[in-house]
């Protein structure tokens, strides 16, 4: 594997067509989870930089809309290829900056890539439909219009696929966009906003401004020029972007993380679903809102299935995610590590069965990370933290249920409802499962992670505000609907 020699940068934002410091003159350390070494550092911006940043937006919003739908979508064909040409560095850059696996990253990637070529695809696409009128000598039509300035709040544990699939559409929809990354992930999105400019995207159509949330998240969320914000974060942040786009009148789209169950029957593939728990819930050390988190296993079968997991969750390698080998990464920052590790004591506080993993590791190259080993619980009660608080970390809490009925009843009993998965060879009990569930997506034997790009993605109860991203659904955020009637004179 040939590993890019890197040097640590200063990034700048892009803001109307120009990279810019900030008005700071100060900058933000962002930091290699696995080695702790600066990978790069970012500007650290300030209202007056956020200021420029949507003001610039504004003003390209009404010729950005009017050249038309097909030319916006070159844009994108072209913003593709380019990320398509630094994919290998792109992803390296992802796993310095956040620790993800290299493969993981190449995969994400080129998620990113082909999210792209889909919605540039989509300028070639309808914008409408025509509607029989009561008058037989009317032309009656609904057309598709974009919505402004809209505010794109990105989290670091997908600092390219989740950007994209927010953005790509905005844009190619007629909307200009302001892009606030998550400070962890920020390096990452700095690559990536290099191809958009490479791109060649018309004066303040796409700007890119890094910085606190306190200052550059809530600023943008609060600033008058912004027409609509899409969020990717913490509930209590989300919440907070809800309330101030209410107040205003402005669309909002939230998406808010999970605490996703997978059940297991007894007449499931427990190999299968063993496999599927390990992918699910330890792939990008647990830091996914749609990894598994909860498995309810029906008695029949729970002593089998537990000792085929510990199993194979002892077989993980855990390290630095560029190195040959290795399965699982550190937690993204310090930060989250000590949730996890402050989740994992408190599970075993609670009463709460440690079985295996949740070991901090340490010696050599450990000593510089932050490294904690795949963590399984057994003995877990639904009203424990660990079965109702999102750790976004390596812990899987395991569940026993007496039958099918009370493990949805389990699945069911949190204040999220993203994904959830089953696994079971009896058709009857996948459709009671599709019908009884209460998330916005629904795996049947596959991890409860993941989603295809031109399906729509979204939760229910606190992990979303209701709408749906990607696929065609994004069409329903970022466009308003106008109805035309024409009559001939």
């Amino acid at each position: 594997m040939t590993v890019t020699t890197f040097e640590t940068k200063t990034y700048q934002n892009f803001i109307n067509n120009e990279w810019t410091a900030s008005s700071s003159d100060e900058t933000i350390e962002s930091i290699n989870p696995a080695t702790k070494e600066v990978v790069g550092l970012v500007q650290k911006s300030t209202e007056e930089d956020l200021n420029k940043a949507v003001q610039a937006a504004h003003e390209a919003k009404k010729a950005w809309r009017r050249i038309g739908q097909a030319a916006r979508g070159q844009f994108l064909f072209k913003a593709a290829n380019i990320l398509e040409e630094n994919l290998d560095h792109i992803a390296e850059t992802m796993t310095r900056e956040m620790g993800k696996t290299l493969p993981e990253a190449k995969g994400e990637t080129a998620r990113g890539i082909a999210i792209l070529r889909y919605y540039a695809g989509e300028g070639m696409r309808k914008e409408g439909d025509v509607i029989p009128s009561s008058d037989k000598d009317a032309l009656m039509f609904t057309k598709r219009t974009p919505l402004g300035v809209v505010g794109v709040i990105t989290p670091w544990n997908f600092p390219v696929a989740i950007p994209i699939w927010k953005f790509a559409p905005a844009l190619v929809y007629g909307n200009t966009i302001v892009w606030k990354p998550a400070t962890e992930g920020a390096v990452t999105a700095a690559k990536v906003a290099e191809c958009f400019v490479e791109a060649g995207l018309p004066e303040g159509v796409f700007n890119f401004i890094t910085g606190s949330g306190s200052v550059i998240g809530q600023g943008l969320i609060d600033h008058p020029l912004l027409n609509a914000i899409t969020f990717t974060g913490s509930e209590n942040v989300g919440q907070n972007v809800a309330k101030s786009a209410a107040a205003r009148g402005i669309k909002f789209q939230l998406e808010m993380g999970g605490k996703n169950p997978v059940i297991v029957t007894k007449d499931a593939n427990i190999d299968q679903a063993v496999e599927a728990v390990i992918s699910g819930g330890f792939r990008s050390s647990g830091q996914k809102c749609t990894a598994s988190s909860r498995v309810i296993v029906e008695e029949a079968v729970y002593d089998e299935f537990k000792e085929k997991l510990v199993e194979a969750a002892e077989k993980i390698t855990v390290g630095n995610g560029l190195q040959e080998g290795i399965w699982m990464g550190p937690c993204a920052s310090e930060s989250q590590f000590n949730t996890v590790t402050e989740s994992i004591e408190k599970g075993q506080q609670e009463g709460a069965t440690l079985i295996h993993g949740g070991e901090v590791l340490t010696g050599g190259e450990y000593d510089n990370g932050f490294f904690v080993t795949p963590a399984i619980f057994e003995n877990v009660t639904t009203d424990m933290a660990i079965a109702q608080e999102e750790i976004f970390g390596p812990v899987v809490a395991l569940i026993k249920a007496a039958d099918l009925e009370e493990a949805i009843d389990m699945a069911n009993d949190t204040k999220y409802g993203l994904s959830a998965s089953i696994f079971t060879s009896n058709i009857s009990s996948l459709l009671e499962f599709v019908d009884e569930i209460e998330v916005g997506l629904v795996r049947i034997n596959a991890e409860s992670a993941g989603v295809e790009l031109q399906a729509p993605f979204g939760g229910m109860k606190a992990s979303s505000s209701g709408s749906r991203e990607q696929g065609e659904a994004a069409k329903e955020f970022f466009t308003a609907i106008k109805t035309v009637f024409i009559k001939g004179s």
